[in-house]
């Protein structure tokens, strides 16, 4: 078992003010799946992502990740197991202004125990998405698709547990929407673990399983048959 949620509760406080998002929350996530979590906006499908990304902590309830209860590690053991074990992909893209595409995938490197061959292992990420030849590019010379893309490499350069992207979609024109799904599918089709959280029925149904979040509880919980797409980007539903 990859991800084990127990009874998982989450409150914001501000004041005297308590405000509860997750109620109560239960389930598994094996590895090599490819999770959709779903909801409209305030649904707490946001919250759950940075609590699941170890970047946000549980108020009630229990995380196991790999096996680790994750809710009673402090702030240093929780970075070095958010470094070695998660890659992030975000709607904005998150990429460092005036640096080359190389040097914003060789990042996450910089944190991580292994020190040998920075640039052998980032060019590769950069090859399986595809931007061998934008090495040496600056981010702002680049498109919002291609953006994406070394979005996707860095979140793969430390060989992490999970994938988790954030409305990767959500910036960008449906043609290169759909050719990140399909990097997304590729790369889960390799074994990686994908836990994608959107808004949108059809990026969500990329997915092998979708879990429907609505005012911080979830109403369901199904497998899916996803969406593929051939070569030329034609619907295989």
């Amino acid at each position: 078992m990859l991800i084990k949620i127990e009874d998982l509760h989450k409150d914001y406080k501000t004041g005297d003010l308590v405000t509860p998002v997750l109620h109560g929350l239960n389930f598994d996530i094996e590895r090599g799946d490819f999770v959709s979590i779903m909801g409209p906006s305030g649904s707490g499908k946001s919250t759950l992502m940075h609590i699941l990304g170890l970047l946000d902590r549980v108020t009630v309830g229990k995380y196991y990740l790999e096996g680790i209860d994750v809710t009673g590690l402090d702030d240093v053991q929780l970075a070095k197991l958010r470094n070695q074990k998660i890659g992030f992909v975000f709607q904005a893209f998150n990429l460092l202004p005036r640096t080359t595409v190389l040097e914003n995938v060789k990042l996450p490197l910089t944190y991580s125990d292994e020190k040998n061959n920075f640039d052998k292992r980032a060019k590769e990420v950069l090859e399986s998405v595809g931007l061998s030849h934008r090495l040496d590019y600056h981010t702002n010379q680049i498109s919002g698709g291609e953006k994406q893309r070394v979005a996707i490499a860095r979140a793969l350069v430390n060989r992490p547990s999970i994938i988790f992207a954030d409305e990767p979609t959500g910036n960008l024109d449906s043609k290169h929407g759909i050719q990140i799904m399909e990097i997304l599918q590729r790369l889960n089709d390799e074994g990686n673990t994908i836990i994608l959280v959107t808004h949108e029925t059809f990026t969500a149904e990329h997915a092998k399983r979708i879990i429907h979040l609505k005012d911080g509880v979830i109403i369901s919980d199904e497998k899916v048959k996803n969406r593929r797409f051939a070569k030329d980007g034609v619907n295989l539903k």
